[in-house]
């Protein structure tokens, strides 16, 4: 088939307007008149026609419309290059990922790996757990890996989930008893893989049963190790790290963090992300004092940190993230650069996490290198409140931080 031209007295859908456009004076370009026309169609040998509609472009002064052309493709190269140079040199962007969603994550992701993981809990399943937690994992995954069933049961390699941890002194007879003393009575035989998971701390309107720190209660324990997630990378890296291990694990989340986004670095995206149990982390760099913390007070620290440093105070801000095996090398040595201590937590301060720091470095090489007594921040030694205004005053805020800090320094 060919194209056969239209006529040149046919005008196609134009009707009677004029075929020239008003030229202006001072324009480059005259106005380009668009021609709707209807050629035919032929077929060799047979003499069939058929019609169909097709857009023609008359373009006015071809002279000038390649002057112009060639005045905008330089810069249009130029621009060009500028954006792919710029594209390949650009990092690989962060997301943004709640605590909720990496814990998540990082269950998924060994849920998928390993198909002997599973999880189970007080509504985890199509309920997708009291705090949504485990949102989607038993559509994905089904009713043979999470299971709505009491602690009592026993598994393969189970994750159990405890609404709140105020709720674990119902079976802190199989955590401590059988889950944290088995492997050691049994002389390595029979290890136990099990992760208890679930909100730990004060949460905002609860009270006195429902507001406790169990830190200090489940890191007194031998045969367990306690991790404490304070970000989105703390959170999935603990947890994969958790599920893997052979021992029981004790993962102490706060709800209150459940709903904060943190950037997720490029590392932390792969699926073979993991946080050593046992390693703590320096969050801001400082020379003039080491504030330790886990949980929710490291975010209260480094507020107290960027407020400090306004002032020429610099705080270095370690977040534990993991309360047994405890990285005390870490504080040490933080200790012994800065000279100054002060441990902040949520939990009541006799026996606590704080008085064991205290305690550690009193007894190692850094208490030599110390310039004036540890300072403990904590919550207060009463049951938690109902009201918000004695709420806030049971727990520590950036004020008490700032305060300890300049208590410690003598400013």
């Amino acid at each position: 088939m060919q194209w056969l031209p239209q006529e040149e007295g046919h005008s196609g859908n134009e009707g009677g307007r004029a075929k020239e456009s008003p030229k202006r004076k001072g324009l480059l370009l005259q106005r380009r008149d668009l021609k709707v026309s209807r050629p035919t169609i032929g077929c060799a040998g047979r003499g069939l026609r058929r019609f169909c509609v097709v857009i023609r472009l008359r373009v006015e002064d071809t002279g000038k419309m390649a002057a112009v052309a060639g005045l905008v493709r330089g810069p249009l190269r130029q621009a060009s290059g500028l954006l792919k140079r710029r594209f390949h040199r650009s990092a690989p962007a962060a997301v943004q990922l709640t605590v909720r969603e990496a814990i998540n994550q990082g269950m998924d992701e060994e849920l998928e790996r390993d198909e002997k993981v599973f999880l189970l809990g007080e509504e985890v399943a199509q309920y997708d757990g009291a705090y949504k937690v485990s949102r989607g994992l038993w559509k994905k995954y089904g009713d043979k890996r999470i299971i709505d069933t009491p602690i009592s049961e026993a598994g393969l390699r189970p994750i159990c989930e405890f609404m709140t941890f105020n709720f674990s002194m119902q079976a802190i007879d199989q955590v401590i008893n059988s889950a944290a003393k088995t492997y050691y009575m049994s002389a390595g035989l029979q290890p136990v893989p099990i992760v208890f998971r679930g909100p730990n701390g004060a949460s905002a309107g609860v009270a006195a049963q429902h507001s406790q720190c169990f830190a200090a209660w489940y890191g007194h324990c031998p045969g367990l190790k306690v991790v404490s997630p304070w970000n989105s990378e703390d959170a999935k890296g603990l947890i994969k790290s958790a599920i893997r291990d052979d021992n029981p694990v004790v993962m102490l989340e706060n709800e209150l963090m459940y709903g904060v986004a943190f950037e997720l670095p490029t590392e932390a995206q792969s699926k073979d992300f993991l946080i050593p149990i046992g390693k703590a982390k320096i969050e801001r760099q400082g020379t003039h004092i080491t504030v330790v913390a886990h949980s929710r007070p490291v975010g209260h620290c480094l507020e107290a940190a960027a407020v400090l440093s306004k002032e020429g105070i610099e705080c270095e801000v370690i977040n534990l993230r993991t309360i047994r095996p405890m990285d005390i090398e870490a504080i040490e040595a933080s200790v012994m650069k800065t000279n100054h201590l002060v441990t902040v937590e949520g939990g009541w301060p006799q026996f606590g996490v704080g008085a064991e720091i205290c305690a550690r470095i009193m007894e190692g090489p850094a208490f030599n290198f110390l310039d004036a007594p540890a300072v403990r921040v904590t919550g207060a030694d009463v049951p938690m409140p109902y009201a918000k205004i004695l709420e806030d005053n049971s727990i520590p805020q950036v004020k008490d931080i700032i305060f300890a800090i300049k208590k410690t320094l003598n400013i």
